[in-house]
């Protein structure tokens, strides 16, 4: 769509800091006041629509993107959020190693126990490993567990945790981005280290490393919108 403003500035509001295009409050699709709690979030989303030239490109508005999704979304179906988040516990891919070749299962263990590890003391949730892709059942507290971490994040957290558990296909990494273990190289290294490997056998193509690059992305637009979030 056309640029249909000429200044933007954040403001206070009631829930934090708001941003006004042409002195009126920008809203998300669902015509709710975007407004967030944290002053560097709301310049850095201020900045996203300084920096749109005549043509206004949704594409290149991912943290307005996400809080739209928060407020409109999220919020909405916060339960459903949490129950889809959670359930990655029950089949999280550091569960799961390989029986060979050496190479990959000794990766696997270099990359993935530490995280195990982290996260049995992080929310007394201890996970159980198997070698091969037969499910193995997670006991019930530590499910319990990994839900009550998703249900304790605020909306706006919960959003950005939703978008990098989809972008990792784990929670114990996506846990480990938005807490600090890890950061976004090192998430997208555990995440893809299966298929990392296997590219360094055989060679990448070019739809796979677009699609490799958009969960890079959408890793990283999490970790920034959390450093934003909580700055």
């Amino acid at each position: 769509m056309k640029r249909f403003y000429a200044e933007v500035s954040v403001v206070p509001s009631a829930s934090g800091f708001a941003v006004n295009l042409d002195g009126k409050p920008l809203r998300t699709p669902a015509k709710a006041p975007l407004d967030v709690p944290s002053r560097a979030l709301a310049e850095a989303i201020a900045a996203e629509w300084r920096g749109q030239g005549t043509e206004v490109k949704l594409a290149e508005l991912p943290l307005t993107r996400l809080v739209s999704s928060a407020l409109d979304l999220v919020a909405m179906r916060r339960a459903e959020v949490v129950a889809e988040v959670a359930k990655y516990a029950g089949t999280d891919l550091v569960c799961y190693r390989a029986h060979h070749p050496p190479a990959l299962t000794r990766r696997q263990q270099e990359a993935w126990q530490p995280l195990i590890d982290w996260a049995t003391l992080r929310y007394d949730a201890p996970l159980e490993v198997t070698h091969g892709v037969v499910p193995i059942a997670q006991s019930a507290a530590t499910l319990r567990a990994f839900a009550a971490a998703v249900e304790s994040y605020p909306v706006l957290e919960l959003a950005a945790l939703h978008l990098a558990t989809s972008a990792c296909g784990s929670l114990v990494v996506a846990l480990a981005l938005t807490e600090g273990r890890l950061d976004v190289d090192g998430a997208f290294a555990a995440a893809q280290l299966d298929e990392s490997f296997e590219i360094e056998q055989w060679g990448e193509d070019a739809e796979q490393t677009q699609r490799r690059a958009a969960l890079k992305d959408d890793m990283a637009l999490a970790h920034r919108f959390l450093g934003l979030l909580r700055g």
